[in-house]
């Protein structure tokens, strides 16, 4: 018996989706756009995955940029892409998408000769086919000869080998060739030629799913009962309507005088601001629980839950909900209808949509600005040469490896902050200017902060702020004021924020200081990604502020310890204390590293390759007592 590896297998169309940005203009005026991954076989497989399911998709893209940016981030949420055929010939499809009003939602769709329209049947691995338990297509793949085909011998396959299958019709009339390119919002055009093809194929899928429109084309009919009637007639296969705000209703025998009389699942009244994804998003929920086993009902409770996600948000596949965001959503119910803005779900949703395994963060911190402005030798263009000393230091000691990162500043560091970016490093860029308190923002950020647009995606947002319990009420309100601003604006553009605190530089501090602080950020609501937290004496005061972010943000990434110009024993001591924590992921510490480099190499005392020598062998050494406290408090534990 064949060992599935994989849950499901889509197969169709991928592309690039370029969302407007602006809400309620033409799509003829938008400034901006947001770019996601789409295509409907392509948002299915990533809102399966999301949802648990072992997911693959069969799709082509361009050998260029368009088409890594397609592979890479299906890696990143989870999909198999064994399946992902590159063509050298053939460029990514493009759609350029906006939101109108709730009634409006154009779009355009650039798939003249596009890559997952060259898919023919030696791409399709009767290997790969058999690996998994289910086979899911759709219509767009049965709308021309050779891509049809394709699709056809996979469906041909599973179902050989007893797999199950399942249709999306996904009617598209212009990507049928009945509607113009103008007409991308279109969703019905009566054609006795697509029904006819449809049609022909329907006899080889277990489940079928279309709006009451999709039906229209696939039954041949207007009328609804008798467009069902008319597939049912084609195909044993349990027949899901999508209807709507109604709902969905599933049928698995014969076809009622009204649909009403079919198997439901819960609606959600929730707010339309976005229908496009919807059914991607719903088909996700769906599969869910067919592959579970689950009855219809609750399969349909999935479907319409995570389609109300979907039209509740900006995109298609980032609006998809985890596991873990649909059954808090369902165990708790909805508070406010514009889902998008229940502060709650959407830190749910954040937090479990992070890409990234940072179990472990070793990070070599030269973000410094004002200590280097303060050695001798020092210019800007001899400290900027400086950062990417340091830089080839960190990959030195990466060496490919995950779990390593650097904190790199833009104003001196810009090269080595650029160079880093697809290294696989964790990239901390620090947002305050040097020292201040209350705190200023480095001015390439703006007044309105608007300078965040320009970060790359990769970058962390990092914010130091000296503060005490003992602050006055009009310091407080005033710095918790700005994180709150600036932690807003990272979240807004997609970017992780990591908070820093160092009360010990502002006053005396005991075993509860720090916890104090943590849960006045998060009183202010600010949800930090990461805490960067000052190296404690005490197991008390690990205890109380591990305590304070646990009970706030169960789903934090966790904390790093810094490392103050502390020497190197020092250090050790201190991350054996702070190693036994489960939330402290590793350090970021910088002076202890490149300090004496810094200094011998800005006055011509150091050349380049024993600068990066030195920074590597300490960073090094670093990492390797870190290593070992965290395996000696494991070993404690266990």
């Amino acid at each position: 018996m064949t060992k599935h590896t994989l849950d499901l297998i889509t197969i169709g169309r991928s592309s690039v989706d370029l969302y407007g940005d602006q809400i309620g203009g033409r799509l003829e005026n938008m400034g901006s756009f947001s770019k996601y991954i789409g295509g409907s076989p392509t948002n299915i497989a990533c809102g399966t995955a999301r949802l648990g399911l072992r997911s693959a998709v069969i799709t082509g893209v361009g050998d260029e940029h368009m088409g890594r940016f397609i592979t890479e981030q299906l890696a990143r949420e989870g999909v198999n892409t064994d399946g992902v055929k590159v063509d050298p010939d053939r460029l990514t499809a493009l759609v350029l998408l906006g939101i109108r009003d709730q009634n409006s939602f154009p779009l355009i769709f650039y798939r003249e000769a596009c890559a997952d329209m060259g898919l023919t049947e030696d791409d399709i691995d009767p290997a790969f086919i058999a690996s998994a338990r289910a086979i899911v297509a759709t219509g767009t793949h049965l709308s021309h000869a050779a891509v049809a085909a394709a699709t056809l011998k996979a469906l041909t396959l599973a179902r050989a080998a007893g797999a199950r299958t399942a249709l999306d019709i996904d009617y598209r009339p212009n990507l049928w060739g009945v509607a113009g390119h103008g007409d991308g919002e279109s969703r019905f055009v009566e054609s006795a030629a697509v029904t006819a093809r449809l049609q022909k194929t329907l006899h080889l899928f277990d489940l079928i799913v279309g709006t009451e429109e999709e039906f229209h084309i696939a039954g041949g009919t207007t009328d609804t009962i008798a467009a069902l009637r008319a597939v049912r007639a084609r195909a044993t296969a349990v027949l899901v309507c999508k209807r709507g705000p109604m709902g969905a209703v599933a049928f698995d025998g014969d076809i009622p005088d009204n649909l009403d009389d079919g198997q439901t699942g819960p609606g959600f009244p929730i707010e339309v601001f976005n229908v496009l994804g919807a059914g991607d998003g719903f088909m996700s929920g769906l599969l869910k629980g067919w592959l579970d086993d689950e009855d219809w009902p609750t399969a349909l409770k999935y479907a319409n839950a995570c389609g109300a996600f979907a039209v509740s948000r900006h995109g298609c596949t980032p609006a998809y909900p985890s596991w873990e965001e649909l059954t808090f959503f369902l165990d708790r119910g909805i508070i406010r209808p514009d889902l998008r803005n229940d502060a709650e779900l959407e830190q749910v949703h954040w937090a479990t949509k992070r890409h990234g395994d940072w179990s472990t963060l070793r990070t070599f911190a030269f973000d410094h600005r004002l200590q280097l402005e303060q050695m001798d030798g020092y210019t800007p263009d001899k400290a900027s040469r400086f950062k990417e000393l340091c830089l080839q230091a960190a990959l030195q000691v990466q060496n490919g490896r995950p779990g390593y990162g650097i904190l790199c500043d833009n104003r001196i560091g810009r090269a080595a902050l650029h160079a880093a970016s697809g290294t696989g490093l964790w990239i901390g860029r620090p947002a305050e200017w040097p020292g201040s308190r209350p705190i200023a923002f480095e001015p390439d950020l703006g007044c309105d902060l608007g300078g965040l647009q320009e970060w790359a995606r990769e970058n962390v947002v990092k914010l130091l702020v000296f503060c005490h319990t003992d602050d006055d009420a009009v310091m407080r309100k005033n710095q918790e004021a700005d994180v709150l601003r600036l932690f807003t604006a990272a979240r807004r553009n997609g970017l992780e924020f990591l908070l820093e605190i160092i009360p010990s530089k502002v006053g005396p501090v005991d075993d509860t200081t720090s916890a104090t602080l943590i849960q006045q950020f998060y009183d202010a609501g600010v949800r930090p990604d990461w805490w960067k937290l000052e190296p404690f004496r005490t197991e008390a005061a690990w205890a109380s502020a591990t305590a304070a972010i646990a009970r706030n943000d169960p789903r934090t990434r966790g904390i790093v310890v810094l490392g103050l110009d502390a020497p190197e024993a020092e250090l050790a001591k201190s991350f054996a204390l702070a190693a036994a924590q489960p939330l402290v992921k590793g350090f970021a510490v910088g002076r202890t590293i490149f300090g004496d480099a810094a200094r011998a190499w800005l006055t011509g005392d150091m050349d380049d390759a024993d600068a990066v020598r030195q920074m590597a062998e300490r960073f090094n050494r670093l990492c390797s007592i870190w290593d070992t406290a965290r395996t000696r408090a494991k070993e404690q534990a266990a």
